[in-house]
């Protein structure tokens, strides 16, 4: 019969305490010392430790994975975001991790939870007064470094994927009057004639800043008048035509740049990367206000609507995910729902008869007259 002291790995540090230790080297040779309590618990403890061990040598992939730290996870996040997005999309989220990083980097990934993310979400939007569309965007940073490390097979679960997002308020549709295009255009050729042909096809095409701002000749087609986004938004491609004004900017940057790989280009020949420098002294002098690169873009939207185009073509050109992004630019074409609700009383019933026009009078005051036109059966 075995005494206590020996079984393996059992051990009363103080004789007579019966208080046992239990000692144990697990499947990759490292040592470890526990205090367990009483005998029996340690016995079954100990017990439990070598079947481990065992299992781990000869079954390695059941052993624990090492904890990852979520900074370590934010970091792939990166490396991925470079290869899939490019250098805006990139520098964005990098200044998001930068900060969650002082919360989140240092603690196992494996410990963070739904609530701890929703917390901190909403602890950042009051301190920061964030919009529910600048929340959601840190919502996504979250939901981009787990989702990576979940391929990576680093964890096993997101936890910030059943997090909703909040509704965003995006009815405001900013975009350039003719009046105010027309000064805008005068004040960027007077001042920036170089940047002109950007401005040009920023209106015309619609453009969001980063697909203008990396876009390469490769990806223009003079002959055949359209360009494809390969890397969008809504990580799909897009074709956009060309119109006259936006092919003839696209001609002048050819001639003016040869050989450049890059469509933009700065008054020094090296690539345009945005148009903050010029951009904003431009909108100064010509006295327009609340007004953003991105408000181009709205202006696109926003003329092709009025001139009659409809929504799902609309919806096309721009990108949108979802025809509701598009809706925002409806209420711009009341000539197009004037003409739709008018049809009720250009053929209306009255009885048995249709009223099927207006007689205008001398005075030019419309009287509706009854056409003897029986109802169809």
């Amino acid at each position: 019969m075995s005494t206590p002291e020996s079984i393996k790995g059992l051990l009363e540090r103080i004789p007579g305490s019966d208080v046992w230790w239990a000692r144990w080297q697990d499947a990759t040779g490292k040592r470890h010392l526990k205090k367990i309590g009483r005998h029996g618990d340690a016995i079954k403890f100990l017990e439990k430790k070598h079947t481990e061990a065992l299992r781990g040598k000869h079954l390695p992939e059941l052993l624990p994975k090492p904890s990852v730290t979520f900074g370590q996870l934010a970091q792939d996040a990166l490396k991925y975001s470079r290869e899939a997005n490019g250098a805006r999309s990139t520098a964005e989220l990098e200044l998001k991790l930068k900060i969650m990083g002082p919360v989140f980097d240092s603690q196992p990934a494996g410990g963070i939870t739904k609530q701890d993310i929703q917390n901190w979400l909403l602890e950042q939007a009051e301190a920061r007064r964030w919009s529910p569309a600048t929340r959601n965007r840190y919502q996504a940073a979250f939901s981009l470094v787990f989702r990576v490390a979940l391929d990576n097979e680093k964890i096993t679960s997101n936890p910030a994927a059943k997090i909703k997002r909040k509704p965003e308020l995006n009815e405001r549709v900013r975009y350039l009057s003719k009046d105010e295009e027309r000064r805008l255009t005068a004040a960027i050729k007077a001042d920036w004639p170089h940047y002109m042909p950007a401005f040009l096809i920023a209106i015309n095409t619609g453009m969001r800043a980063g697909e203008q701002f990396t876009l390469q000749w490769r990806d223009v087609s003079l002959e055949h008048r359209y360009i494809t986004l390969a890397k969008t938004k809504a990580h799909r491609s897009r074709h956009i035509p060309l119109n006259t004004a936006a092919l003839g900017a696209f001609r002048q940057l050819r001639a003016a740049n040869p050989k450049g790989e890059y469509v933009f280009f700065n008054t020094d020949g090296e690539r345009l990367r945005g148009p903050r420098d010029w951009f904003e002294p431009a909108l100064k002098k010509a006295g327009i206000s609340e007004f953003t690169w991105h408000c181009c873009r709205h202006t696109f939207a926003s003329n092709l609507v009025m001139a009659g185009v409809d929504i799902r073509t609309v919806a096309q050109l721009m990108g949108h995910a979802t025809i509701q992004m598009t809706m925002r630019y409806a209420h711009l074409a009341p000539e197009h729902t004037q003409a739709a609700v008018d049809r009720l009383v250009s053929v209306k019933r009255i009885g048995k008869y249709l009223v099927t026009g207006t007689r205008k009078q001398k005075h030019g005051k419309g009287k509706s007259y009854v056409s003897r036109i029986k109802q169809r059966s």
